[in-house]
């Protein structure tokens, strides 16, 4: 009793409500997405891949978990204003402790990309979902795992009666 009386005579001297004190920040569905990405290990994986320089504020693995998030949030947005997206949601609580929103730009998104082209893309891909079927003892009896895609979007002017199979 004596501890809340304190407390209110404290918000009262300060002009504040215990309210104020209070930052609510949205993680909407993105929550679910995060913890999926640590379930199957992806910071993990791509960390030990393309190594962990202690000189930067967000590893790749972080960054690439924060590529993920943004674009499972229904948000298309230039790479510039890419750090926009976390203004109003839980960083901390999507990323990890002691992340900011300013840490995500087009630079470092640039340089992560670059590293894991250099790697290969189809092979770091193939290297995650690996370690998921065996995580989850996914049984591949039947399994079909293709990374590529081909598409063919209209129709040469001069081949119109002609059927193409790939």
């Amino acid at each position: 009793m004596r501890q809340s009386k304190k407390r209110q005579k404290y918000y009262l001297t300060k002009k504040m409500s215990p309210t104020s004190e209070i930052k609510i920040k949205n993680i909407d569905h993105l929550g679910i997405v995060a913890g999926l990405i640590d379930e199957i290990g992806i910071v993990e994986t791509i960390n030990s891949k393309l190594g962990i320089d202690v000189r930067e504020k967000l590893s790749s693995g972080i960054l690439v978990k924060a590529i993920l998030i943004n674009g499972l949030g229904f948000v298309s947005r230039p790479l510039y204003l890419f750090s926009q997206f976390f203004e109003d949601k839980g960083i901390e609580t999507l990323l990890g402790a002691g992340i900011k929103a300013d840490y995500i730009n087009d630079d470092k998104i640039g340089r992560v990309m670059d590293k894991l082209y250099k790697y290969g893309l189809n092979k770091i891909f193939m290297e995650i979902v690996l370690s998921v079927v065996k995580k989850f003892q996914i049984e591949l009896k039947y399994a079909h795992l293709d990374a590529r895609s081909f598409h063919l979007h209209g129709e040469y002017k001069n081949q119109k009666n002609r059927v193409f199979w790939v």
